[in-house]
């Protein structure tokens, strides 16, 4: 097996909460096997510029309660070309980089997957998405803090919400996937959940009608998945007011991706950095560091990115009960 001398890390894609937590155990396992271990800055874009510096254990000191990542991130168009593959090779091969620890989420996971196929190069993922939509791990960095992030603010606007008896539709973040609304749900006692992965948007609103506002409490909170397949918050609440509500619209935004992480997204990007980096030294390539029951567990790029990873049907039920 080839001794690995020098690896590179980089974060990519959107940042989450627990990015850095997790670059400093990438750097910290690397110099504790004796490898070097270089920075890339700006994601795949950096790999292709060739803003690249060997990180040292002092240089990830005092970052794991930092939120965003200290490498920076950016999307890279120009990675997606076989021209701009060659060159970050090209980069690989000048600064002596033998493997790559990427930190991201399915679009970081696609470019690596098409990347160490093309080049034979050892590349391993740690899981950085608040979205927590990667097949085969339960949880994703940054998802725990954003979810906590979203109930610290629903509980705020459920005062105001309650002082006026309103219906306030909030939006969560999450693309297609609703685990940040339905989990948000069930966490702030919320009425209902509107999320992309069940029924059409037509079914939800009408089974919201139906069940849940004619009631009206004091208060009604509802979340909204972000996607297109919901209509977002925005459009539900056009919809709501055709048929006689006044609905108050809150759009969570990036808030939920910044902050501190919390202790479950710190020990999760700690455990995820390590086994990364053991991985490759293993002689690991093309997989994922997931966590399944609390073990970490290597999954292949191709079932991380192509296969579908599905909401607990429990959980919707769960809500529909407790709203009651």
């Amino acid at each position: 097996m080839h001794r690995l001398k020098c690896i590179g890390v980089l974060t990519s894609g959107g940042d989450a909460p627990g990015m850095n937590a997790a670059i400093r155990a990438v750097v910290r396992t690397a110099i504790f096997n004796n490898i070097q271990v270089k920075a890339i800055y700006k994601g795949y874009q950096g790999l292709i510029s060739g803003e690249i510096r060997q990180l040292y254990t002092d240089d990830v000191s005092y970052i794991i309660d930092r939120g965003g990542t200290i490498l920076k991130t950016a999307r890279c168009l120009e990675f997606k070309t076989p021209e701009g593959r060659q060159r970050a090779y090209d980069t690989m091969v000048r600064e002596g980089i033998d493997g790559l620890v990427v930190i991201g989420g399915d679009g970081t996971f696609t470019g690596a997957r098409v990347f160490g196929q093309e080049f034979n190069i050892p590349i391993v993922g740690v899981p950085g998405t608040i979205d927590n939509d990667l097949y085969g791990t339960d949880s994703t960095i940054g998802y725990d803090t954003a979810l906590n992030t979203i109930v610290e603010a629903v509980d705020k606007i459920r005062d105001t919400a309650a002082s006026h008896e309103r219906l306030f539709l909030i939006e969560v973040m999450g693309r297609d996937a609703g685990f940040l609304a339905l989990n948000g749900a069930i966490a702030v006692g919320a009425e209902a959940a509107i999320i992309p992965e069940f029924a059409t948007q037509e079914d939800q609103l009408e089974r919201l009608i139906q069940n849940g506002f004619h009631k009206m409490k004091h208060s009604s909170i509802v979340l909204v998945s972000e996607s297109d397949t919901t209509g977002g918050a925005v459009g539900i609440a056009n919809q709501l007011k055709e048929r006689g509500f006044n609905p108050k619209v809150t759009i969570l935004g990036h808030i939920q991706r910044g902050g501190a992480p919390s202790a479950t997204d710190r020990v999760l990007a700690s455990r995820s950095g390590v086994a990364a980096v053991d991985a490759l030294i293993q002689g690991q390539r093309g997989v994922m560091m997931g966590i399944v029951n609390n073990k970490i567990v290597q999954v292949p790029f191709s079932e991380a990115i192509k296969d579908e990873k599905l909401i607990d049907k429990h959980l919707v039920d769960i809500l529909q009960v407790l709203c009651v």
